[in-house]
């Protein structure tokens, strides 16, 4: 996992932040650059073909790899081709042809995601799920300081034709990585199938189609509406509480970093480069020491006392942004204030990602997962849009608290979800490659 996190989060910045100070670099229109960002757009759709990830076997590739490792290095293949044609492509002179090539880049990397999830849910047990998680952001957040500062210097040195190409090759890790790891023992078809039959004795029953139609028809319906009907079945009057809180965990969080940055450098008037050593260098480590601690804790304590563990410390930290804001600017504050967000954070995202996978049906996991991932980032990122008009209106004090105050729902859905802990397990999907039933046997956490 920790080398499929690197190939995971490779690819993010080539396409953002790295790609943009490329197309600055070389001349390229502010307007035009602004466009490029639209790239993004694919990572929080990836829902809409998560469906094919889950259902479609690979001709060829599927029989040599198995289902999960033949989708993932496909996805690496359109990743290093992408890259490798960004490396030769004159964005001043063919700025289409360098979105088209950004747009091969981002699909891939969104898809090999989906299949990365799905790989890493069902390749272990729940209770290491946690573990898995912590290691695979470790090596995401590896990727990205390769992706982002080593890019800059390679093209500070030697040329961003040779920066792109050295991104390209290092596309190998992961493919080395599906290559000498098994695939999953998972049952991936048990419910699906059995809506996909269900469907197809309907279709042909009513309508009177073709029998190879009707197949086709019943397929479909799996692959599209069965991971939602599986959802909704398997949690029943749980199922609403359960999206709400995933839709509503990370918007204190993502709400306030939208406005972590003006705020550093505009209203604290802390220098670029303090700001970056602070945020990088400290933020960096935490981030990885909370995962690590995160991992641990879900183990030792359960998933579900993390989780809340987790919302209240991501509120509260966002009120020391509050005491941050009352003094003057001062490094050492700034640095612990910092750290704690990050560790915070951390912790979080590690027992959120552990709580998800474990509530995925085997034979839905692509598409189940990619939905909550996309829920769950969605919703902050609509609410992070009008940060700047509460902050030039009420001033950033007031922003910090309200991003805090914002953390209280997740802090009472946690509290819900702790509550209703034994029915919870009692519902919860069995990963062990067996047929899916609901557990007869509540399990611990």
């Amino acid at each position: 996992m920790l080398f499929l996190g690197f190939s995971a989060g490779l690819p993010f910045l080539l396409v953002f932040s790295t790609l943009n100070a490329r197309l600055a670099d070389v001349g390229v229109e502010t307007a035009t650059i602004g466009f490029f960002s639209w790239l993004g757009i694919t990572y929080s759709i990836k829902v809409f073909w998560a469906p094919v990830v889950d259902r479609l076997k690979l001709p060829l590739l599927d029989r040599l790899l198995g289902k999960r490792r033949s989708w993932i290095i496909l996805a690496q293949a359109g990743i290093a081709a992408g890259l490798y044609l960004m490396a030769h492509v004159d964005a001043t002179a063919a700025p289409e042809m360098m979105a088209l090539c950004g747009l091969l880049v981002a699909f891939s990397s969104a898809t090999q995601d989906v299949a990365i999830d799905a790989y890493r849910i069902e390749i272990a047990e729940e209770r290491l799920q946690a573990a898995l998680a912590a290691t695979y952001i470790f090596g995401y957040r590896l990727a990205l300081l390769v992706a982002g500062a080593g890019a800059l210097y390679l093209a500070e040195f030697w040329s961003w034709q040779v920066s792109y190409e050295v991104m390209a090759c290092l596309v190998g890790v992961g493919v080395l990585t599906v290559l000498v790891a098994r695939e999953p023992r998972i049952n991936h078809f048990a419910a699906a199938q059995d809506i996909a039959h269900k469907i197809e004795q309907e279709a042909a029953k009513r309508t009177h189609l073709n029998p190879r139609v009707a197949r086709l028809v019943g397929w479909f319906y799996a692959a599209v509406a069965g991971p939602f009907l599986d959802f909704f079945h398997r949690y029943k009057e749980l199922s609403i509480a359960i999206l709400l809180m995933v839709a509503v965990y990370r918007i204190s969080d993502i709400a306030m970093g939208v406005m972590a940055n003006p705020f550093y450098l505009d209203f604290m008037g802390f220098s670029k480069t303090q700001v970056a050593d602070v945020t990088k260098v400290f933020g960096f480590f935490m981030t990885i020491a909370g995962s690590l601690v995160g991992g641990v804790m879900v183990v030792r304590y359960g998933v579900r006392r993390i989780l809340l563990l987790g919302a209240v410390m991501t509120a509260a930290t966002n009120l020391l942004f509050v005491v941050l804001a009352q003094y003057p600017p001062n490094l050492a504050t700034l640095a612990a204030v910092v750290s704690a967000d990050n560790l915070s954070g951390g912790i979080a995202n590690v027992a959120l990602i552990a709580w998800l996978s474990s509530m995925t049906s085997a034979s839905f996991t692509a598409t189940q997962y990619a939905l909550f991932s996309s829920l769950m980032t969605l919703p902050g990122k609509f609410i992070g849009g009008f940060s700047g008009i509460v902050v030039s209106d009420y001033g950033y004090a007031e922003f910090f608290l309200i991003a805090g105050i914002m953390g209280v729902p997740a802090i009472l859905l946690a509290l819900f979800m702790m509550r209703h802990g034994v029915r919870l397990d009692a519902l919860a999907p069995d990963h062990s490659g067996n047929r899916e039933e609901p557990a007869g046997e509540p399990a611990k956490g």
